[in-house]
């Protein structure tokens, strides 16, 4: 059986006079008076029907008692439409088709929601996933994915690059995040772990010889669900041998570029902007800055060494965030209560009114020295950030983030890039007490950086970069440590015992061992990727089956139980919440 002889949206007025046979689903039905017309809808776009009872007496029955939604197949006549009934929003706005017959293959019932409809809740949307991805909107991300993903395949097998798989269940290795485990009937009591990158194993193929690999990798971590964050996600993983810095930022940059410019029709310049995580993080607060708009971060701490505010006084850190705006009281309540939320203990205000002067708890506390430094034009307010220098970055970023947005200061029509180098290699855990890996253990420091593992590791930098794109990370990579002893070193600094080397790494450090070349990658994250391409507040919305944010989906009732005879032949017991 011929379901079609053509698209529905592909029909144009050159073809008036065809007979043609279309099938699809019902967007939209309206009766007016005898005649009935339909906008039918298939992938290609939409369709006019023009039932005529006079002409299909039958085809016009059909058509009264259909519901949007349902699949139907009609045959007619091409014909071109009266001039005041043209649609010019429509690429078959010219042209309609008299049908002559016309089938209902699947009825539909009333839908759960319409799919033009606004704020439907998203468990809801997720439940009847088969019915949201329907929607214009969904339909244009998931194809635009598609897209995207088949230019990046063509970008790396064009430089070289080859295609290879690594496995899905791995040995649990430490990478940041929880591991989802895997247990295994033939191996009771045992587990395998969903890998949460393919690190170890592309940075095996490169010392297999495999010198240009890479992989549209699925990759899986067990943390909480954020806006941004999925526990199930895509990666472009990258890894290279005898790797060049300049070579994988020309590469990213034109792939992204070619992205852009084919998916959305903007181009991009290239090369993109390069900044030292500390620039980003003294003038932004944050290593993944929105370029958007100009508002930035200056540093006062030397400035308030001597400050009679004893706050600013004894800060390791002083910093400050003119915003073009006199706040009112109120307003400044909420945003100190905003600041807290981050993290801080308050949050220190200047506020300058039409005259020129200070309104302020603090502004009897500082010197004339210090006023006139922090003065900023008249009816504007100064936020300052005083605290450990980690606690300020947090807050004035953040801050930073929220001001812009709210006073309509960064430019939604802008693509701003830039690429965070110079990273830090190590971050103290004060809980654990001990130094953790920024990255992942396996990064390589800096020269600069090596030389201070034994006398300051805080300070050392790793030779790590980090792809930004309106203030989302969209790619990440960084040199490996390549010779064994460097990297049970990096072991010995996050404390990792020998003992727990071999049981965790032995493999890795034998491979490092027998003739590992320098290496390094990146790797992109598809889905928030895409977030940014497809302007898509919400990762969830970038892939077609997600997680709720709690985790589960609604749509199959997945994670469930599983059956006793199950449990057992997998040697598990399980224990009952009691929360």
């Amino acid at each position: 059986m011929t379901w079609r002889s053509a698209m529905a949206g592909a029909i144009r007025s050159e073809q008036v006079g065809e007979r043609v046979t279309l099938a699809g689903w019902v967007a939209r039905r309206r009766d007016h008076g005898g005649l009935v017309f339909i906008d039918l809808r298939d992938e290609e776009g939409i369709c006019q029907l023009v039932v005529n009872p006079e002409r299909a007496p039958d085809a016009a029955e059909r058509a009264h008692g259909t519901r949007a939604e349902s699949v139907v197949q009609a045959e007619g006549e091409i014909v071109r439409r009266a001039p005041e009934a043209v649609n010019p929003n429509l690429a078959t706005g010219e042209v309609e088709v008299q049908v002559d017959r016309l089938e209902i293959l699947s009825r539909c019932p009333p839908l759960p929601f319409q799919l033009d409809e606004e704020g439907v809740d998203e468990t809801l949307r997720m439940r009847y996933r088969w019915i949201d991805l329907r929607r214009a909107r969904m339909q244009r991300t998931i194809r635009m994915r598609a897209q995207a993903v088949s230019i990046i395949r063509q970008e790396m097998e064009a430089s070289g690059f080859v295609d290879i798989e690594t496995p899905i269940m791995w040995k649990p290795t430490p990478e940041g995040a929880r591991d989802f485990l895997v247990p295994t009937r033939l191996q009771k009591g045992r587990f395998f772990a969903l890998p949460q990158s393919p690190q170890i194993a592309k940075q095996l193929l490169v010392i297999s010889g495999f010198e240009r690999y890479y992989q549209i990798a699925r990759c899986f971590r067990d943390e909480d669900l954020r806006a941004d964050r999925l526990q199930e996600l895509t990666q472009l993983d990258v890894e290279m041998a005898f790797p060049d810095m300049e070579y994988l930022f020309d590469l990213v940059e034109q792939t992204v570029q070619r992205v852009w410019r084919e998916c959305i029709g903007v181009e991009l310049e290239i090369p993109f902007r390069r900044m030292p995580f500390r620039e980003a993080d003294l003038r932004y607060g944050s290593d993944k800055p929105d370029l958007r708009f100009d508002l930035e971060i200056e540093d006062a701490t030397e400035l308030t060494r001597g400050s009679g505010f004893g706050v600013f006084a004894n800060a390791r850190a002083v910093r400050y965030l003119t915003v073009p705006k006199e706040f009112s009281r109120a307003e400044l309540a909420r945003l100190e209560e905003f600041a807290k939320g981050w993290g801080a203990k308050g949050l220190a205000y200047l506020v300058y009114g039409e005259n020129g002067e200070a309104r302020s708890p603090i502004a009897k506390f500082l010197s004339e020295a210090e006023l006139s430094a922090f003065r900023p034009e008249p009816r504007s307010t100064v936020f300052f950030g005083a605290d450990e220098p980690r606690m300020v970055s947090r807050v004035l970023g953040a801050l930073r983030l929220q001001l812009g947005r709210e006073l309509g200061l960064v430019d939604e029509t802008a693509w701003r890039f830039a690429w965070i180098t110079d990273m830090p290699l190590l971050a103290w855990n004060e809980d654990e007490r001990r130094w953790t890996a920024e990255h992942h253990p396996f990064t390589r420091p800096t020269e600069e950086g090596l030389a201070l593992l034994d006398t300051d590791p805080g300070a050392a930098t790793a030779v790590a970069y980090d792809l930004v794109g309106n203030g989302l990370e969209l790619a990440g990579g960084s040199f490996r440590i390549h010779e064994p002893e460097l990297q049970a070193r990096m072991f010995d600094l996050l404390r990792i015992s020998p003992e727990e080397q071999r049981v965790r790494f032995g493999f890795l450090l034998d491979a490092l061992g027998m003739g590992a070349p320098p290496h390094g990658g990146i790797a992109s994250g598809i889905d928030r990727l895409m977030m940014a391409l497809a302007d898509e507040p919400y990762i969830r919305d970038t892939l077609a089956f997600p997680k709720s944010q709690a985790g589960v989906d609604p749509m199959t009732g997945a994670p469930t139980d599983v059956s006793r005879q199950q449990l057992d032949e997998l040697g598990i017991r399980t224990v009952e919440s009691t929360q």
